[in-house]
């Protein structure tokens, strides 16, 4: 699996010149770096270390310290999203049903863990808990796709329709 510290980063300059204003308009609140790092994800679609570089020394506040708040919190992102996002329900019902197995056998289909992104860009991965499709457990989804009753042989047709 890969690290998000040798994730590929293909930030702008346009970009970094809206994460400066976001700095400056935030510099010097207290508590500044939780909705600075929420603006910047906003800009980036995820937080790559060269990102909280930037608003580390921005904000003058410790790498480790963004670094920290950045892993903590599970809206923020070390990876970039796909241009599909799988998610596997892992609530109870879907769980005991074996959502388990399915996120296990979507981990080897695409090379990646929860969290992640193909390097191609085309898929990411997360686990989620309860949607409140329990009758159609174990659910997967891709984007706004929603899919029930999963089995690990339905993915093969599943991913087809994304390839």
């Amino acid at each position: 699996m890969s690290n998000p510290l040798n994730v590929p980063f293909n930030g702008t300059e346009e970009q970094e010149a809206k994460l400066r204003e976001v700095i400056e308009k935030h510099k010097g609140e207290n508590g500044a770096a939780i909705p600075v790092l929420h603006e910047a994800q906003d800009i980036y679609g995820y937080l790559p270390i060269e990102v909280q570089k930037i608003i580390s020394e921005g904000l003058g506040v410790p790498l480790a310290e963004i670094y920290g708040i950045v892993t903590f919190y599970t809206q923020f992102s070390l990876y970039p999203k796909g241009e599909y996002e799988v998610s596997v329900c892992l609530g109870t019902a879907c769980y005991v049903k074996g959502s388990g197995t399915i996120i296990e056998k979507i981990k080897e289909r695409l090379g990646i863990d929860v969290g992640q992104c193909t390097a191609d860009g085309k898929f990411s991965l997360n686990a989620t808990r309860c949607i409140g499709a329990c009758g159609l457990a174990p659910v997967m989804t891709v984007n706004d796709s929603v899919f029930g009753q999963v089995t690990p042989d339905d993915l093969d047709d599943i991913f087809a329709k994304y390839q």
